[in-house]
């Protein structure tokens, strides 16, 4: 039987708008080994002041539904923004179409919010060892084929792409982009340009409605190309 992972010196962020699950959360953290740094975050723009500290952080655990984000959009930012930093959901939302997607976009982990605080543990153990965690019960179907083609073409964009597409999904301009990136607004033109040829479509429009039909639901105002 693998032995749990201790954690030592660790930093573990809660992104959650619940304080008593948040509550839960910090209290099956801290019954694990080791000592942990805890930062908790109640909307998604306290997680990315809390992202843009200087700090090791370990692991985000991010409510699906926390304000300021919705649906996977959330996720979406976190992987385009910080590719190596392991994310997993935490949702009471935990049916297999929607573990298969959090997975699917990237998460390191799907923990459900009903789970028990052991087995919310071992999931933790299990993603500071580098593992990907997914509720044992997890039913094997597959997305159809043209969700699976649409998943398969995000998970092509480079993460500079991806941070192109969050923003263009949060209703930014290019020259907002350009700003943000700290690039000329003729690259931000080029990124555009390939993440669109990359989705097979032909505005930034329906590139959001794209990724409101996976889930990805995003803020309404992005421009045509």
């Amino acid at each position: 039987m693998q032995q749990p992972v201790g954690i030592s010196d660790r930093c573990i962020v809660i992104a959650e708008d619940h304080p008593l699950f948040r509550g839960a959360l910090r209290l099956a953290i801290e019954g694990m080994s080791g000592e942990t740094k805890i930062i908790e975050a109640a909307d998604f723009g306290a997680l990315k002041s809390a992202l843009a500290e200087p700090s090791d952080l370990d692991l985000v655990l991010l409510d699906l539904d926390i304000p300021g984000v919705s649906g996977f959009s959330g996720l979406l930012h976190l992987r385009a923004q910080h590719p190596h930093l392991p994310v997993a959901i935490v949702s009471a939302s935990d049916d297999a179409v929607t573990v298969r997607r959090a997975i699917g976009f990237g998460a390191s982990g799907f923990i459900s919010k009903s789970a028990p605080l052991d087995d919310i543990r071992a999931a933790i153990d299990a993603l500071m060892a580098g593992e990907v965690w997914a509720p044992a019960d997890l039913e094997a179907e597959e997305d159809d084929a043209e969700t699976q083609k649409a998943m398969a073409e995000l998970s092509s964009l480079t993460p500079q792409q991806s941070r192109v597409l969050a923003m263009i999904a949060e209703g930014l301009l290019n020259k907002q982009i350009a700003y943000e990136l700290s690039v000329s607004e003729a690259t931000v033109k080029a990124h555009v340009s390939a993440v669109l040829q990359k989705l097979g479509v032909d505005s930034r429009t329906q590139a959001v409605i794209k990724l409101s039909r996976l889930g990805l639901n995003t803020a309404p105002g992005a421009e045509s190309a």
